[in-house]
């Protein structure tokens, strides 16, 4: 199932994320629970949380109804954040 994500992520997520500096990395898959971290720009920034759970969540969900949660593994802390105010 990673690869499916994979795909769709490089199709619908990543271009858009990159559009603004960011990307998505898949971690893993375990017990319907999608593992992800978010980096350049998207790694500390204020939208992020939006981005995850309004935008890849429910695209994810939406193609993948077995997966029923996203776990955020980003240190949102430790990003440099160009858009963060």
């Amino acid at each position: 199932m990673i690869r499916q994500v994979e795909k769709l992520f490089d199709e619908q997520v990543r271009p858009a994320l990159a559009a603004h500096g960011g990307d998505v990395e898949i971690v893993d898959i375990d017990n319907n629970k999608l593992f992800v971290k978010l980096s350049g720009g998207c790694q500390g920034c204020a939208s992020s949380q939006a981005t995850l759970t309004q935008g890849i969540e429910a695209l994810v969900k939406q193609n993948f109804p077995e997966i029923e949660e996203i776990v955020d593994l980003t240190d949102h802390a430790s990003g440099e954040n160009p858009y963060f105010t």
